[in-house]
């Protein structure tokens, strides 16, 4: 297999997701109580979730195994969620083992902040700004305006046809990447206004103070992350592109919080926050070289990527999230054999997570073992169903034992959920056509 091959087929791992949505009239607002024209119910916000947040979390290495640390932002996240203008939503605050510095909702109210910005965060007033804010954008049904936006757009310009699948691709979720990528979130958050971001601002100051917790905690939250965008660009690409800080939100925030003098005088709960992130904290160092190596992976400086990971592992060697980047790294180098030794580790470290399996059984493919891959795609299968591309590759497996009928049922598989928009629909459709 030529290395563009095993590119090629790590490309496989990205999916596209479609939603058909159904049309629906007016809804009340949440927020404002006024009436206002809503293409998206509150089912199918919760749907979204459950459909697709198992497949994000995985693409961010699965959910940290802390019960301290889960359970500390469940409960501060539960709390803000309490006093919003949706309380009634299944609500759901997660950790990810994702190195970036970030934090996502889903418009059901799954959420989750990568120990990337865990790491940073120092207090929990700032913890409860971030969760604040994003429970202001499930309260505000921001997706779901998004969509409507988008839908009657591309009505006036061609038919409900066209608009509904405008509206999927402008909500993101037509690209949602699945199982391997190095960038998490971004195709899921982008597409946020300015109009948006400002009134999760609002909104999340509002509940997090109404929580009883300190609003400078918003304050902090933004200035950490504008200090940091000048440090480390690249570790904060992804929040500034699904929520772009600007000098107006910024000095809006400390006007908002000033207006709430008394409840400045709160303690921001710095002890509680680092007794309760201890573990995360203490492995910060491996986190920076894990981002710095990420960083210089998406350069394409993999050598360079792979001595950061390296360095990490030897700071923490049972890392999940650093096991596969290690092997992403010698996989880029061809280094099959070497990775793979990393990814059965991995397999081992976190069992129950998916994309350590998926990544074997490409691996398995480099190295020309078929049979091994289609192991890895089904034990993947039974872990984390509901990949499209798990069926394309397993019938690139099944073609390269020689078992055409099988590669077939699956190419077909791929092309029913997917379609040849894509370039594996493309080969799929023609190798397809090749056997006829």
């Amino acid at each position: 297999m030529s290395r563009r091959d095993f590119v090629w087929l790590m490309s496989a791992a990205s999916a596209s997701a479609v939603l058909a949505p159904q049309l629906y009239g007016c809804a009340t607002d949440p927020v404002t109580g006024r009436p206002r024209l809503m293409l998206m119910s509150e089912e199918e916000e919760i749907a979204i979730d459950k459909q697709h947040a198992p497949h994000q979390f995985s693409n961010d290495y699965g959910l940290l195994r802390d019960e301290q640390v889960v359970g500390y932002v469940g409960e501060v996240g539960q709390a803000v969620a309490e006093v919003s203008h949706r309380p009634h939503m299944p609500y759901s605050h997660n950790v990810v083992n994702a190195n970036y510095v970030n934090a996502y909702t889903f418009p059901g109210g799954t959420m989750a902040c990568t120990r990337g910005i865990m790491v940073e965060m120092e207090n929990e007033a700032e913890l409860a700004a971030l969760l604040g804010h994003e429970t202001g954008h499930v309260t505000a049904r921001h997706t779901a305006r998004r969509q409507t936006s988008a839908i009657m757009t591309a009505a006036l310009l061609g038919g409900v046809g066209i608009a509904a699948a405008q509206s999927e691709r402008l909500a993101g979720y037509s690209n949602l990447v699945y199982a391997v990528s190095a960038v998490g979130a971004t195709v899921l958050l982008a597409h946020y206004s300015r109009e948006n971001e400002r009134e999760a601002d609002d909104l999340g100051l509002d509940y997090m103070a109404q929580s009883g917790q300190n609003p400078q905690g918003m304050v902090d939250l933004m200035q950490m992350l504008v200090n940091m965008s000048g440090r480390q660009p690249t570790a904060l690409e992804t929040m500034f592109s699904t929520h772009p800080m600007s000098e107006e939100r910024f000095k809006t925030a400390q006007r908002e919080a000033q207006a709430r003098s008394g409840a400045l005088e709160r303690d921001r709960g710095r002890e509680r926050y680092m007794d309760n992130t201890a573990s995360l904290r203490r492995i910060k160092p491996a986190i920076k070289e894990m981002q710095a190596g990420e960083a210089q992976m998406a350069r394409g400086n993999h050598a360079q990527a792979e001595a950061h990971f390296a360095s990490a592992l030897e700071q923490v060697p049972d890392d999940y999230p650093g096991l596969l980047l290690m092997a992403k790294a010698k996989s880029a180098q061809e280094k099959h054999q070497e990775a793979r030794r990393y990814l059965d580790q991995a397999r081992e470290v976190y069992p129950q997570e998916g994309q350590a399996v998926h990544l074997s059984g490409i691996n398995a493919l480099a190295l020309n073992q078929p049979e091994r891959a289609v192991d890895h795609f089904e034990r993947y299968e039974r872990i984390l169903p509901g990949n499209p591309n798990t069926a394309f590759l397993k019938g690139v497996a099944f073609e390269g034992m020689g078992r055409q009928r099988d590669a077939a049922e699956h190419y077909e598989r791929y092309l029913r959920q997917i379609g040849t928009q894509t370039e594996q629909g493309q080969y799929a459709a023609a190798r397809l056509a090749s056997w006829q």
